[in-house]
């Protein structure tokens, strides 16, 4: 394994296969539904939480990983032939992932772990995650791979549709009544990052129009910069990101490989189901 072994959190929205092939670790998010517990990626997904949603017309509540899940990913990247770790932590302005991750450092005094807070999250925290396996392999420093994945995320562009405001409405943070206007005059909220957190940026009339006005809040912000990576991201709507990938390439040249990836639990219980986004990083 490489002598640096990077470790992330699944609100990274990284597909397992994605993440095997960079060998990276991903610490699961915990999603409890009352007395019930459910670890993404091992026995829950989005069509689960949804479908549980759904029957019970009730969001569950997510936690950050405990310092013991970090520090049990760390002892098993150590005795696999690690020296160092790099891991790399869903935005502290969203989550307590990053506080668990460097308190799980206590228990390897002397060992070389540099916990980063992406100040992301999704595909952009998993871009981060990638770019510095990639930098490990190619023999970078502890210190060289952190940069590279801050400077990654410093280049993250991060566009999301909600599909409807029902599971606003169910956390309580619209009302039901304005949550079931909005969906009647088919108000479509804009979403992306703004200081680490996921933000409402414009309201649009029709899904259509949403995903076109994504589409060129993409294309800004790229500003004329050819697409380094790019993802597309849903939360159980496969079809739509598959018509949103072809709506991406055909508009901009996108590179080799454009990931498709599901939001995960951790996130998609916060924007309900339909969800589709863009997330693309600029090329320097």
């Amino acid at each position: 394994m490489n002598k640096i072994a990077i470790i992330t959190d699944t609100d990274s929205s990284l597909p397992s296969e994605v993440a095997a092939r960079y060998g990276i670790r991903q610490v699961p998010i915990t999603i409890h539904f009352g007395d019930e517990s459910y670890t993404t990626g091992v026995d829950i997904d989005d069509a689960l939480v949804f479908e549980k949603i759904d029957r019970l017309n009730r969001l569950p509540t997510t936690s950050a990983p405990s310092p013991g899940a970090f520090a049990a990913a760390y002892e098993s990247a150590f005795q696999e032939g690690a020296e160092a770790i790099v891991c790399i932590c869903v935005s502290s302005k969203v989550s307590a992932t990053y506080t668990a991750a460097l308190s799980a450092c206590e228990s390897f005094p002397g060992r070389a772990i540099h916990v980063v807070d992406s100040l992301n999250l999704s595909m952009g925290q998993g871009f981060m995650a990638i770019a510095a396996a990639e930098a490990a392999r190619a023999g970078a420093t502890p210190q060289e791979v952190v940069a590279q994945a801050v400077e990654t995320g410093r280049r993250v562009h991060v566009y999301a549709v909600l599909s409807t405001l029902k599971y606003l409405a169910l956390s309580g943070r619209v009302g039901k009544l304005a949550a079931g206007i909005a969906d009647t005059i088919s108000i479509k909220p804009v979403l992306t990052i703004r200081e680490g957190k996921l933000d409402l940026l414009e309201r649009v009339r029709t899904r259509k129009k949403a995903i076109d006005r994504m589409m060129e809040l993409t294309r800004q912000s790229l500003g004329g910069k050819p697409i380094e990576r790019a993802a597309v991201i849903h939360v159980t709507d496969p079809n739509g990101a598959r018509e949103l990938q072809e709506m991406l390439c055909a508009a901009l040249n996108c590179p080799e490989e454009v990931i498709t990836a599901e939001f995960t639990p951790g996130l998609s219980v916060h924007a309900g189901s339909g969800v589709v986004g863009l997330v693309v990083v600029s090329q320097k």
